[in-house]
């Protein structure tokens, strides 16, 4: 008997081990692992519901539906119900043209919502041969509270796609419908609509009233054309293969910010495998497991979007940010100054670039950068004040004051009232003993826009130390440690203040908190421990007398 019961024993064991560790995966996002696992353990307990779903769903977020499939299709002969099972059958039907297998699925049993099942139903009967039908069926969809949008889209879609370009655009110019603004893709299909009616003009004007003048390259590349007198081809849907493909980006586009990532991923991936040319998705793909962290596989969709692609330099711009948060800054950087050299004139990936190059202490680098950018972007950008602001941190690590607070006070002409210029700006003031009551006025105006950052109640607490106030810093530096208790320059602060009130068991333990908190590889941080120790050794009125600054001095009713 015991022969026998032990490898069942075994086999239960290892079966549970591997779904807790496909569990895990899943909860991290990690789907290759959890596909693996879970496949696994599927192998010892196959007829397990739930392992099914898990194998179902951890491969369609891989965009594996080929994998995906046999298990879908088990599911469904055993009666199941499941929403991926019956996507990815779904999709297997459309990749195969079987429309008439489409639409003989009962919705209730074997659907995958409404809103897919409708979009669906109407891109199967255009495969089935019937227009009109199709044509029904979105008016269907469009009938249903909050679908209308979507059925309308896909209607001008179908009929654009069959060479009917006006009744396309009289769905489009319909405010009512609010089509033109539903999404980028939809408005390169109205240019498109407009350009195959010989309405160039109005494709323009429509660009330019929905993106303004300044465009990304893949959105300069249909005005630059349409500019040119081109008759633009339409693209967007080119066959009922690529409506289906439409419909699941389209659900995932709006569904993206609304609902967890994994879950539009699922859409998402969807249409990159009934589309692989389909940038939008794969750039949406991308993003969302950049989101996920699967730095890794955001990394390697983001290369699948060819160089001659209009939207190149978005995805080479969405490599570099999953690079970086990757933890591999070179990288990154190397693919941002590749893009500048084939794009050199686009403001984003110079502010990118200097981003990447001031998080990594390259302040000299980085100025480079931003003045590119600066020289490159509207001059009427709002967005520019942070590129001043950018920079003017650039210049004040590398002690180069007037231009850091020249760049800081462009940055309050654009923005006068930004916080964090106001906080950076009155701190550097403060820092420099210089112009200390417009210092504290920048500071105050900082903390009513943020009074829940400890950086900036911090730096008013330190502006009214600096100017001899010190039982007004207390409360102030106590409110800055509550928002930031581990931060080191924070409590050393803190404890600076409490010695300027007296209050010296208090300082003393207050800098033995921030000596805690020093990380010893942060090589930019204003609390030096050396400095810290001193001050535990002979407090802080001798060290300003060995350092040669002003002692303590608490100011008087007449400032």
């Amino acid at each position: 008997m015991l022969a026998i019961g032990a490898p069942i024993a075994a086999q239960a064991d290892s079966s549970a081990g591997a779904y807790l560790a496909g569990r895990h995966a899943l909860i991290s996002s990690d789907f290759d692992q959890a596909a693996a696992y879970y496949t696994r353990a599927l192998t010892r307990d196959r007829q397990n519901p739930n392992l099914m779903e898990q194998v179902v769903l951890s491969q369609l977020a891989l965009g594996r539906i080929d994998k995906a499939l046999p298990v879908a299709k088990h599911m469904e002969k055993l009666g199941l119900r499941s929403q991926v099972a019956h996507l990815v059958v779904i999709t297997d039907l459309i990749a195969n043209a079987r429309y008439d297998a489409l639409l003989a699925r009962d919705p209730e049993t074997l659907g995958s919502g409404p809103l897919v099942d409708g979009l669906v139903t109407g891109w199967a009967h255009m495969g089935a041969g019937s227009v009109a039908k199709a044509l029904e069926q979105f008016d269907v969809v469009s009938e249903e509270k909050g679908l209308r949008s979507f059925a309308l889209y896909h209607k001008a879609l179908a009929l654009a796609s069959v060479g009917d370009f006006e009744g396309a655009e009289a769905i489009f110019a319909d405010e009512s419908t609010g089509l033109s603004i539903l999404s980028r893709g939809a408005a390169i299909a109205r240019a498109q609509i407009l350009s195959q009616l010989e309405r160039n003009e109005d494709a323009s004007a429509f660009l330019e009233n929905a993106f303004g003048t300044t465009l990304d390259p893949g959105l300069q590349d249909v005005a630059d054309r349409l500019a040119a007198g081109e008759q633009l081809p339409f693209t967007q849907v080119t066959s009922v293969r690529d409506g289906m493909a439409e419909v699941f980006f389209s659900i995932g586009q709006a569904l993206h910010g609304e609902a967890s990532d994994d879950y539009v991923l699922v859409y998402v991936r969807t249409a990159s495998y009934l589309r692989p040319e389909h940038v939008d998705s794969l750039l949406l793909s991308a993003q969302l497991l950049d989101a996920l962290g699967q730095y890794d596989l955001a990394v390697a969709t983001y290369k699948q979007i060819p160089s001659d692609s209009p939207d190149y330099h978005a995805a080479e711009m969405g490599r570099a940010e999953a690079l970086r948060r990757a933890a591999k800054p070179d990288a990154a950087i190397e693919v941002l100054e590749r893009l500048a050299t084939d794009h050199p004139t686009l403001a984003p990936v110079y502010s990118a670039l200097g981003d990447l190059q001031r998080q990594q202490e390259q302040y000299a680098e980085a100025i480079k950068a931003y003045d590119s950018a600066l020289e490159y972007s509207d001059e009427g950008s709002p967005a520019r004040w942070f590129l001043f602001y950018a920079r003017g941190i650039s210049h004040e690590r590398l002690k180069q004051w007037e231009n850091a607070e020249a760049d800081f006070r462009s940055a309050l002409k654009i923005n006068p009232d930004q916080p964090q210029v106001l906080n950076y700006l009155g701190y550097s003031l403060v820092e420099r003993k210089s112009n200390l009551d417009e210092a504290l006025g920048m500071i105050e105006r900082a903390v009513a826009a943020r009074p829940d950052s400890g950086y900036i109640v911090d730096s008013l607490g330190w502006v009214l130390f600096r100017l001899g106030r010190y039982e007004e810093a207390v409360g102030h530096m106590e409110t800055a440690v509550e928002l930031m208790p581990v931060d080191a320059v924070v409590n050393d602060h803190l404890g600076d203040v409490y010695w300027a009130v007296g209050r010296f068991r208090e300082a003393e333990f207050q800098w033995k908190r921030a000596m805690s908190f020093i990380d010893p590889e942060d090589t930019d941080s204003e609390a030096d421990p050396d400095r810290i120790r001193r001050k535990l050794e002979i407090g802080l009125d001798q060290v300003l007398v060995e350092e040669g600054s002003d002692p303590l001095k608490v100011v008087n009713d007449e400032g």
